[in-house]
Formats: structure tokens, C-alpha cells, sequence
């Protein structure tokens, strides 16, 4: 098998031609391959955790053996000279390019850091628009397209229901394949599904919503607006389905065979901190689309068309669908450089020949079949790659906590912003934005500082899974910060009745004397905040009878609302558009301890995914992670919506009335809704925790790791790679 010949030096490494990596037939009681020496050297063989023998002797020249292991300033960058061919073992080019186009211009990127920006870019689009945008836009949808919240909800389920029918495929196949191009054309597929889903903002008609002036008002038209919505626009949700599952058909490749290229193509020590960059990327990717989605908002839906309404009105639709214009043209645009990347990076090599094997062992020994070059190549080794999988209890255990931890993040990551929204009384583009600007610190940070203390402290598999189980139960404890909360600000008809008294549970009556004549309507909600301080479902409810504008901050005002008496003098009191300021002195705590609980959540994110990387041989590492990503989003990321989802709409006072059928909530009881995440938190920490500690404790390493002394050889840069290797008695000759 004939390594990278480079005479030059270049890329950090250095062979003679004399190094020749062959497959001869070993000597009796010898097993695996052998370096040839040059003539007249008498080299000590030490086996390598893959069945290699490595030479005990140095390289002809000792500046060109150096810096086989350690880093030098040219592995910064992959310089081609003339008369240089990067071959791989199996005689494919590695030169990055587009079939027989490989300028050589393209060539510095052609590195592991070249990669890993691109992967980089490609998860932060994801990100941003698959968990960013479309849980920001959601309920715009909703409104501009007469959606249901179930509708919608099968919206946002596509993406993993697609993401599941592609893993097994993907993963197994794309594994053993060219793992670039799967990547490429996975982007270019999830471009073409961003465009697909802003495609019925342009197939519609304009989006026409009624004024204040003309709606709202006591007195003013008060029709039905059920009577406008018996339209077909509530079709378009099979386009929406369509363009989400197109996204999880893209992002399939990017999460499985991504990580493992970056894995396969750096130094096994260095891996981490390379997939905790990426995961950061994808975790500020939903962080941004949470704040420009919040921003894209603020800006009406038929952009130039001058409106009298404003974002905190509910008949209020914003420009949903520009963030996936720009998130899909981008999409396209990075699959391009993807796809150029060869197979494997020139030099990758010799990283698989310092590999250390952490495989968890089974005891049938059936695990060395998975060691086979030719295992995992054909369609009959899927029933066999899927039952070493579930021997492999630590693997079986890293999934079950996986998708225990992917459950929380999902509830989060959907109900985070409306979490804050109930509690701290914010606008829905408001409470967007200020979770991105939570998201960003504590879950980029912590996703990141999790690969950085697997590399700074060297942490084999088994310690890696206890650091994920202290991660665990350090959230679990920041958790019960949920058991306080801030009080509801106080509302007519809602939370309490017109006169000031307490409401008796579960009642409301938004129909006072003050609003009698009004003829208001349940199905009209537009929340004011009135003088007195008490919020008001509308305009109407209030009592009101004109409207002006604020030139100060350009909202809605309502004067001579009858059910609203002034503060200090005689007469009526006026109302304001939006909901009243909450002044709640128990949020700065509340905010600090889910910055904590999200903060160690992420932390434990890659440190688990290094675990499942190494308890797994190498050639089942690609399916292995398909298979986990297929069990954290069946159990974990498809149902965790719908169990946050509906644990908070037990704590719902105030439902939409949408002719005659209840819609979304209105308005929350905030101490259940902190209850109610307090309960589902602790049960799935718990549960984290206990998947965690059991892994940790059925973990079998191979007797070659768990030597004293056997760790580092080949991850600390050493070149003498048989320093820490236990010794074999030398043979006389090669």
C-alpha cells in the first residue's frame, strides 16, 4: 500500500522513498504489517493498537522524522509544487477540486482547517435556518396562511421524520463512500428547500389586515373575521412539509458523515476540539436566527406598503420569509467548495496509523469483525453493523442519554422564547431576541469549552462519559431555579375581574357594564395596557373610543376608554397598545440559572459525541453516529416539543376563540408554566444522569488503552511512537 510520496517536505511530513508501507506475508507469531527499514538497520517492532508494527528505528534523516508527529508551520497550509502528486493508499487524487480542474490557487485549503471552516459555514446555515428561523416565524405562518398549531406542528416534525427515512441510508453507505460529495449534495438539497419554503409568499395574493382604525374600537366594525378566512391558503402547509423535508434530507449527511471526515482527517487528541468548533457553529446558527428572524419581523410582510398597524398587533404579519431567501442562495453557494474536497486529506495517513483503538470490547469477541476492510461495504453487512451496535451496551446507553439531553434542548429551543415571553411579558419578536441573545454565550461557550477540556486534559472514553455525567447532574441541580417564577401582571376578565377582585380559577369574563354597548368580540385580541396599569384583551374591552399615535415610540394610543378611570383626576383614562412592562425582581436570578442549565446542557454535547466516536471501531463510526442521531430524534428530538408542548398548555388561561374552535394560547398562568417545566426538567435530567453513570460503568476498554503508560504515544506528537508501547521481543532479521 503506497503512501503520499512528497520529497519536498511539504504538508508537514516527510517519507524517502525507501518507506514503503506494504502488505507482506509476517513472519510466524507475528501478526499485521511491517515498515520496510533501509539496508543495514536491525529495527524493533512494536505493535500499534490497529495490528501495525512500527519500526523502532528513526528515519534515515532525523529533520525528515520530526515532523511526522509534530505540528510545523507548512501544515498551516498544502502547497503543490511541480512534479508533486498526492495519491492515497488506494491510488484516488487528493487534490481539491472539481473532477480533472484542480488549480492549484485552491490547493492551501485544501487542510484540515480548510474543511472544518466550510463544515462550519454549511452547520451555521442550518442551524440558523432549521432551528432559527423557522421556530421564529412560526406563528406569522400561522397567521398568514389560516394554520392551526397542529398544522404547524407538523411543519416543524417534517425536518426530523425526513432526517430519520435518510440516516440509515446515509450514515451506512455515505461511510464507506466519498463523504465530500454526500455533504455537498446534502447542502445543495437543503438550499433548494429554504427557497421552497419562501416560495408561497410569492404565489399569494397581498396580505390584507384590517387598521385600528377600523377594527378594535368600541363601537367601531366589529365583523366576524372568521367570515374572510374560508380560504384554501391553509393548503400551502404541504409546502412548507415539503420544503422542511427537504432540509432534513440535506442536513442528514452534515451531522454524521461531517463530524466523522473532520475525525478521520486530524489527530486523535485534536478531534475534539475540531467537532466542538463546528458544533458551535451550529449552535450560533439557531442564536442568529432567533435575532435577524426577530429583525426580519419588525419589517412588514409586503415590503414598500405603508401600513397603520403595528408589530405588537396580532393582525401584524412580518417579513417571514426573507431569512430563507438568504439562507438558501448561501446554501447553494457553499456546496460548491464541499463538493472539491477529495475523499481523504493529503497526510491523513498517518493518522490512522497512530490511532489508539478505544472500542468498547464485547465479550464474544465479536467486535474484531467490525476491524475488516471489506466489512460495511456491501448491503449484507447492515444486519450485522446494526446488531454490533446493540451489543455494544455503552453505545446503546450514549443514545439513550443523548436523546434525553436532545428532548430538553428541542423544548427549549421552542418554548425558550415563549418561556420568556409569559414570565417577563415581552412582544414575540422581543422575547426572540433576547433567547439569541441567551443562546448565543451560554450554549456557543458551552459547546466548545466541552471540546477543550476533552483535549486539555487528555481525557480517555471513560473519563470523557464521567465528565458528561457531572455536566448532568450540575444542570440537574441549576434546574430547580424554575421553582420561581414571575407573577402574572394583573388583567381584565383574565386573571382578575373589572372591578379589581380575584377571578375564581378556570373562570373568565371579559364582559363588563363598561363594555357592555361595545359589542366586542372574543376572536379580536389586541392586549392594551391601560393608565391604571392592568392589561385589557382589546381596544374594545377597554372601553375605547379613539386612537392616536405616539410619536415617541410610534404605538397605537387609545383615549376615552370607559372602563379605565384616571389616576390622579376625574374622568376616562387611555390605553396603549401592547402589553404592560413587567417589573419582575426575581429575573435577573431566573435569568442566570437557565444561562447555567443551558450552559452545562451544551457542555455535555460534544464530550458525549466523543464518547460515541470512540467506543465504536473506526469503520462503524459513520453508522454508528446515523443510528444514535436516529434514536435521539425519535425519542428525543420528534416528542420533545410535543411533551414541553403539552405539559405548558396545561397552564393556558386565555385560549384563541377561533370561531367557535380553541386555538393557540393567549395567556399563560406563569407559576404553573414554571411547575410544569420544573417537572419536566428534573425528569429528564434524572434520566440523563442515570444513562450517563450506567455507560460509564459497562464500558470495557481494550486491555492495550487501559495500560499504565499505553495513553499518549502517538496523540502528545511524540515521534517515537514505541516510547509508551508495552516491548516485543525483537525478531534477528525483517
Amino acid at each position: 500500500m503506497a503512501m503520499p510520496q512528497n520529497l519536498t517536505g511539504e504538508n508537514g511530513f516527510c517519507f524517502t522513498p525507501t518507506l514503503d508501507f506494504s502488505h507482506p506475508s509476517p513472519p510466524p507469531g507475528e501478526t499485521g504489517q511491517t515498515f520496510a527499514a533501509p539496508s543495514g538497520q536491525e529495527p524493533s517492532r512494536t505493535p500499534l493498537s490497529n495490528g501495525t508494527a512500527s519500526s523502532g528505528v528513526p528515519s534515515p534523516s532525523d529533520s525528515c522524522a520530526e515532523p511526522l508527529c509534530s505540528p510545523t508551520p507548512a501544515e498551516e497550509g498544502t502547497q503543490f509544487g511541480k512534479g508533486i502528486k498526492y495519491v492515497s493508499a488506494e491510488g484516488e487524487e487528493l487534490a481539491c477540486g472539481w473532477g480533472g480542474f484542480t488549480p492549484g490557487c485552491l490547493q492551501p485549503f485544501n487542510t484540515s482547517k480548510g474543511i472544518l471552516f466550510f463544515l462550519c459555514v454549511a452547520s451555521f446555515l442550518q442551524g440558523m435556518t432549521v432551528n432559527g428561523f423557522i421556530n421564529t416565524v412560526i406563528t406569522s405562518i400561522e397567521r398568514r396562511f389560516d394554520l392551526h398549531s397542529y398544522q404547524s406542528g407538523l411543519i416543524a416534525s417534517s425536518y426530523d421524520i425526513a432526517a430519520c427515512v435518510c440516516l440509515t441510508f446515509v450514515s451506512y453507505f455515505g461511510g464507506n463512500g466519498h463523504k465530500p460529495r454526500w455533504l455537498g449534495w446534502g447542502m445543495l438539497v437543503m438550499g433548494l428547500g429554504s427557497l421552497l419554503f419562501a416560495l408561497p409568499h410569492f404565489t399569494t395574493g397581498r396580505y390584507e389586515a384590517r387598521s385600528a382604525a377600523e377594527v378594535g374600537l368600541c363601537g367601531g366594525n366589529q365583523s366576524l373575521p372568521c367570515a374572510q378566512a374560508t380560504s384554501s391558503l391553509s393548503s400551502y402547509r404541504f409546502v412548507f412539509m415539503l420544503g422542511q423535508f427537504l432540509h432534513g434530507m440535506g442536513a442528514t449527511p452534515l451531522y454524521t458523515l461531517g463530524v466523522t471526515y473532520l475525525d478521520e482527517n486530524v489527530k486523535t487528541n485534536y478531534s475534539p476540539v475540531y467537532i466542538a468548533v463546528f458544533y458551535t457553529a451550529a449552535i450560533l446558527g439557531p442564536a442568529a436566527g432567533y435575532l435577524v428572524g426577530g429583525m426580519f419581523l419588525n419589517i412588514y410582510t409586503e415590503i414598500g406598503r405603508e401600513i397603520d398597524i403595528a408589530p405588537e398587533n396580532t393582525l401584524w404579519v412580518g417579513a417571514w420569509w426573507i431569512g430563507f431567501l438568504g439562507a438558501g442562495a448561501a446554501s447553494l453557494l457553499i456546496s460548491i467548495p464541499i463538493l472539491g474536497y477529495p475523499q481523504r486529506l493529503p497526510g491523513s495517513q498517518r493518522y490512522i496509523v497512530m490511532r489508539v483503538s478505544e472500542a468498547h470490547q464485547l465479550k464474544d469477541g465479536s467486535h474484531k469483525k467490525a476491524s475488516d476492510p471489506d466489512f460495511g461495504k456491501t448491503v449484507k453487512d447492515l444486519p450485522r453493523s446494526v446488531l454490533l451496535l446493540l451489543k455494544n451496551l455503552t453505545f446503546i446507553f450514549l443514545c439513550l442519554a443523548g436523546a434525553t439531553e436532545a428532548t430538553l434542548i428541542a423544548g427549549m429551543s421552542t418554548f425558550g422564547p415563549k418561556f420568556l415571553e409569559s414570565q417577563f411579558s415581552l412582544s414575540a419578536s422581543e422575547a426572540a431576541t433576547f433567547f439569541g441573545y441567551l443562546v448565543v454565550p451560554a450554549g456557543g461557550g458551552g459547546t466548545f469549552l466541552g471540546g477543550f477540556l476533552v483535549n486539555k486534559f487528555k481525557l480517555r472514553c471513560s473519563g470523557i462519559i464521567k465528565l458528561c455525567s457531572l455536566c448532568t447532574l450540575s444542570s440537574l441541580l441549576a434546574i430547580f431555579i424554575f421553582f420561581i417564577h414571575c407573577p402574572n401582571l394583573p388583567m381584565a376578565g383574565v386573571t382578575q375581574a373589572y372591578e379589581g377582585s380575584a377571578l375564581p380559577g378556570g373562570l373568565l369574563n371579559l364582559t363588563a357594564a363598561c363594555n357592555a354597548d361595545c359589542g366586542c368580540l372574543q376572536e379580536t385580541y389586541s392586549p392594551v395596557c391601560g393608565s391604571d396599569d392592568i392589561m385589557y384583551y382589546s381596544p374594545c374591552h377597554a372601553g375605547c373610543k379613539e386612537v392616536s399615535e405616539n410619536l415617541r415610540n410610534g404605538k397605537e394610543v387609545y383615549h376615552e376608554c370607559s372602563c379605565i378611570e384616571k389616576t390622579f383626576l376625574p374622568g376616562l383614562g387611555d390605553a396603549e397598545a401592547g402589553k404592560c412592562t413587567s417589573s419582575c425582581a426575581r429575573k435577573p436570578l431566573l435569568l442566570v440559572f437557565m444561562f447555567v442549565v443551558i450552559l452545562f446542557t451544551f457542555l455535555s454535547s460534544i464530550p458525549a459525541l466523543t464518547a460515541t466516536l470512540r467506543c465504536v471501531s473506526d469503520r462503524q463510526k459513520s453508522f454508528a453516529l446515523g443510528i444514535q442521531w436516529i434514536v435521539v430524534r425519535t425519542l428525543g428530538g420528534i416528542p420533545g416539543p410535543i411533551a414541553f408542548g403539552s405539559m405548558i398548555d396545561k397552564s393556558c388561561l386565555l385560549w384563541q376563540d377561533q370561531c367557535g374552535e380553541q386555538g393557540s394560547c393567549y395567556v399563560y398562568q406563569n407559576s404553573a408554566m414554571s411547575h410544569y417545566t420544573f417537572i419536566a426538567g428534573l425528569t429528564y435530567k434524572v434520566l440523563g444522569a442515570t444513562f450517563f453513570i450506567v455507560a460509564c460503568l459497562l464500558y470495557k476498554p481494550p486491555s492495550a488503552v487501559s495500560a499504565p503508560g499505553s495513553s499518549d504515544a502517538s496523540e502528545n506528537g511524540n515521534c517515537d511512537l514505541q516510547d509508551h508501547k508495552p516491548p516485543v521481543p525483537a525478531e534477528e532479521d525483517l
